[in-house]
Order: C-alpha cells, then structure tokens, then sequence
C-alpha cells in the first residue's frame, strides 16, 4: 500500500516531467510543499538557468495565505543542491523558509551536491528522509544519472521496419516503411534532445535534414560518424548549418583538406585519433557528454546502432512497424554489428509501451539493467 510520502513523492514526480526537453543538461526536477495533509505549493524547474523546482514550490505559496509554506513538508525528486550556480543554492531557500521536513527521492551524484544539500538541512535542524520512490524519479532522472555516472549521454534508438525485420532495400531504399503518424512520433522526439545522430552511408542515401518538424524545446545538433569524411558537401546535413548545427565525427584517416571544406561550410569536426571504430565511437559520446548533451536520438543505419548495442551504449528503443514484407537475404536489418552467439546472452528490454499509429505498431522500451 502506498504511503504519505510516496504518495505526495509521485506528485513532485509528475510536476518533474513537465521539464523534459527545457531543462536539459540540468536534471527534471519536482517540488511539492504540503501542509496537514494538503499540497499547499508546487513547481518543477522549467527551463535551464531559470529557478530549480524548490524555489518554484516556495513562491506559489501565497504569502497571504491560511497556509505558509513555514512548518511544511517539502518533497524532492532529487536532493536539494547546495552550491551557487546560475541560481542559488536551494538548500538555503528551504531553510529560509522554515520548512519543517524534507524528503528525498535520489541524492545527487554531481560532485558538487554529492550529499552535501542533505547535510545542510539536517545541520539546519530540518529533518531529512530519503528513498522514498527513489525508482519512479531514477526512472526520469536516468539520462541525467548516465551522464554524471558514467560520462556518457543517454542514447534512444530508433527506427523503422517492416514486419519481417528489414529496414532498407539492398540498394538502401527506406522510404517509406512507416506512416506520417510514426514520423510525427520521431520529430517529437527530435525536439526534445540534444543532438540527432546517424552514420555517413544514411547520410549520403537519405539525404535528410535531421530536424524537427514543427519545431520543439530544443534544436538538436546533426552529428554525422564519419571516420573518413566522405561526407558530401551539396548534401542538406552540410548546406544548412546556418539554421541548425551539423557535427561530423572523423577519425585519423580523414582528409585534412576535406575537413578544412567542412569547416568552411560551417559544420564542427570532432576529430579522433584512435584507429579502432568502437573507441572513436566512445570518445565521441564522452565528448558530447562534456558539451552538456543529455540525450542523443540515433536514427540509424545498421552498422552505427550495431555498434553502439556491441558497446552496451543503447538505453532506451523506440521502434515503428510498418504493415510490409520486404523480404530478400540482402536487405538491412535495424541492428548489426557483432552481436551475440547465444539467444541467452542477448540484450533484454523491458518493453514498456506497445501502441497502434493507424496502422503501424510503435514499441518503446529501455535496456533491463
């Protein structure tokens, strides 16, 4: 049976959501204030450098009202942080304003809280609980945790195939498997992340934009692995850098001069020198990381998703259906790479969603941990 506090927890949890695409690469976080069993305030940060969800939390309390926010109980999906950054401490607003009791869903694994918030409090004579639905907010604090934890993004898979698994023709024909509902599912999510990424031979194939349509919360950097730079230079990914921004990810055979013709044309080269694809694909990820990216959508092809499942680099899958057989021993499946010899080491996920978009079928899951 859900208690109290996991009950007020999962609202603080709810408003969190609310943040998702706007506040990236800070993390999604909830506030709620409650006082004799009702909720008195409530806020979640809203966008990045703007005030973090207790300060929201705190200022909807009507100052006026049979309710002050003095001698309640706030709840946190992610502990209150005690330094000064574009906003100051929350730790401190907590304390202002006299709150009684603090509840923690997760501690805060960035170095600079760490712990710290929740020795401040107690140290400030509020009385601290933590874990209380730690799960529900590690579930939407998963791509913030990823790249605290390990340096990495958070990486979405995508794709679409047909009912017998193929994704393209021999020839790299794709358009199109899946319907307008399904690309409007992808474009969404292209609005909310950091950076849309695919490799060099869907690049060339598709000639895509990569960019969300209608606009989101976020304008996604186009991130082009591409170890030779082959990359062509009438292609839509390298002649519209001046609306969006295009990355190409090189490595120590790339062309000097082709790269200085990329530059020119406005796109960012991350150039690495390592001669083994699987470690230039890791040290790209760690350098988007450092570049403050939370979550990145890989839309393909084959070769790219194969590698970033080989590296155990997929978090979370979102797969469109269409209701066709392509058929033939040469057509692309969604995922290649080395892959496993044995069904038993295969990669679970848990499927958490299964939905009908006319009459494609959409599957969303994320990687059992």
């Amino acid at each position: 049976m859900e208690t109290t506090d996991e009950f007020y927890m999962q609202a603080a949890i709810e408003q969190a959501k609310t943040g998702q695409g706007f506040v990236e690469p800070n993390p999604m976080v909830g506030c709620v204030l409650v006082r004799d069993g009702k909720i008195i305030g409530q806020g979640a940060h809203e966008k990045f450098g703007g005030p973090h969800a207790e300060i929201n939390a705190i200022e909807s309390v009507e100052p006026s009202g049979d309710m002050p926010a003095e001698g309640s109980t706030a709840y946190v999906t992610l502990e209150p942080c005690s330094h000064t950054g574009k906003t100051g401490p929350c730790t401190q607003a907590l304390i202002n304003a006299k709150v009684a009791r603090v509840v923690v869903a997760c501690e805060d694994p960035n170095p600079l809280v760490g712990g710290k918030g929740i020795e401040q409090l107690r140290a400030a004579g509020i009385e601290v609980a933590t874990g209380v639905q730690a799960r529900s907010a590690e579930y939407i604090l998963a791509p913030y945790l990823k790249r605290m934890k390990q340096g990495k993004p958070w990486v979405i898979a995508k794709w679409a195939m047909t009912l017998d698994g193929k994704i393209a023709t021999p020839g790299g024909d794709s358009k199109w498997i899946s319907n307008e509902d399904s690309r409007a599912i992808v474009h969404g999510i292209r609005g909310r992340v950091d950076g849309v990424m695919v490799g060099v031979g869907t690049a060339i194939s598709d000639d895509p934009m990569l960019n969300a349509r209608p606009p989101g919360a976020r304008s996604a950097t186009r991130i082009v692995v591409d170890s030779t730079a082959r990359i062509g230079l009438d292609l839509k990914l390298t002649t519209t850098t001046n609306q969006f921004d295009t990355l190409i990810a090189t490595g120590p055979k790339a062309s000097d001069e082709k790269c200085k013709q990329l530059e020119h044309q406005g796109c960012s080269i991350f150039r690495s020198e390592s001669h083994d694809a699987n470690q230039r694909l890791l040290e790209l990820l760690t350098h988007l990381a450092r570049q403050g990216m939370t979550n990145i959508l890989v839309e393909g092809g084959s070769r790219l998703l194969g590698s970033l499942h080989d590296l155990n680099q997929i978090d979370e899958i979102h797969v469109f259906i269409g209701p066709k057989l392509l058929g033939g021993d040469r057509s692309l499946s969604p995922v290649g790479g080395a892959g496993y010899l044995q069904m038993a080491d295969s990669s679970a996920v848990n499927i958490e969603k299964v939905e009908r978009l006319g009459h494609d079928i959409y599957i969303v899951g994320r990687k059992l941990t």
